[in-house]
């Protein structure tokens, strides 16, 4: 059987565009799935599998039971992976699921051999223990995959932002939202991903119902961008991330060090840390120098139009330019491009409704 395009379409209507919006940090609990299914596919891009080899041996066996939960696919259940502001919150809301809620997402969402499973019997029972269990599972795997890391998916998800942003202003919603993937066209008031799969499969459609949609870029989600739809609110459109790289995973070859040899490894850094919006006094604390330092760098970065600085009250708060922000594209990019492993550019491909693929 040859090649055939697997389509995703996404039908908006005039209110849909008008009340498009981008989600305002990066949601735990959602990257903590999509990272677990990533984990598990077999399919890993070069530029993940050093991370994905890593996550895999740091797996912690508290949060196994995740994984008759969490396919490959990312079709699980939509109650484990709200749109939440902070690791806290998004239990909360996974804790609080109504039981008919989890009895549906489990029967329509498990496949039936591993729905008889003991421990999800007594999930879908809402039995007590294995709650605690689903609870200490979830804290257990986001402490072993994205903890340490949290900083520079939220600094990936600032730079996302800030770029797709410019887009928007520079060229339109139509635009911004084809690119949200490769091969994305609009036809007429659909939004169509396409691209080859060597199995026959029909297109995923998606119709959102004018409460308009919000945009959730993923460092880790290595397929198609991912339409989630949700009763009576915004739908969701989770994609990758703009190539900017985890920082705290680049490569040991020093093909990383470009930026560092053309601004100075300090000014780079800082420059890196401003795809959001921080002080003097912020600067200074996580680099590790003085305040008067980290006030020379801005001063020197913003005179090469790479910053810019604003002050309210006492604070002094700088970010990204748009100059700025396309050097750090740039050298993501370059590093990005080998085999080696770092993690880099993440692909687009797949779909979900809620939150997990359809």
């Amino acid at each position: 059987m040859g090649d055939e395009w697997r389509m995703l379409r996404v039908h908006f209507t005039a209110e849909d565009l008008l009340r498009v919006s981008f989600a305002p940090e990066p949601a735990p609990l959602m990257e903590l799935g999509l990272a677990i299914s990533v984990l598990r596919r077999q399919d890993t891009p070069a530029v993940l599998r050093r991370w994905q080899q890593r996550a895999r041996e740091a797996f912690p066996g508290e949060a196994r039971p995740l994984l008759e939960l969490v396919p490959p696919t990312a079709k699980g259940p939509l109650f484990l992976d709200p749109l939440s502001r902070g690791l806290e919150a998004g239990l909360d809301t996974v804790l609080s699921t109504p039981a008919e809620r989890v009895r549906a997402e489990l029967d329509s969402r498990i496949p039936e051999w591993l729905r008889m499973t003991p421990w999800l019997r007594r999930l879908a029972d809402r039995d007590r223990e294995a709650w605690g269990e689903l609870e200490r599972a979830l804290r257990s795997a986001y402490g072993g995959l994205l903890a340490a890391s949290w900083a520079s998916v939220r600094t990936a998800f600032d730079a996302e932002h800030a770029w797709r942003s410019r887009v928007l202003a520079q060229y339109g919603i139509r635009t911004a939202l084809a690119g949200l993937g490769p091969g994305g066209r609009w036809e007429g008031t659909t939004l169509v991903f396409d691209e080859p799969d060597d199995v026959r499969l029909p297109d995923i459609r998606v119709t959102l119902s004018g409460h308009g949609v919000v945009l959730l870029p993923s460092t880790v989600w290595t397929g198609r961008p991912l339409a989630a739809v949700r009763d009576g609110a915004p739908g969701i459109l989770i994609y990758r991330t703009a190539p900017l790289p985890l920082l705290g995973d680049r490569p040991a070859n020093g093909r990383g060090d470009a930026l560092g040899a053309l601004l100075g490894r300090t000014r780079a850094a800082v420059l890196e840390l401003l795809t959001r919006q921080r002080t003097t006094s912020d600067l200074a604390r996580e680099l590790g120098v003085s305040k008067s330092s980290a006030s020379e760098h801005t001063k020197a970065l913003r005179e090469a139009r790479l910053i810019t600085t604003h002050r309210d009250g006492k604070a002094v708060w700088h970010t990204c330019t748009p100059l700025g922000l396309d050097l750090l594209i740039t050298q993501a990019e370059a590093d990005g491009d080998g085999s080696d492993g770092s993690i880099g550019t993440i692909g687009s491909s797949g779909s979900v409704r809620g939150a997990r693929a359809s």
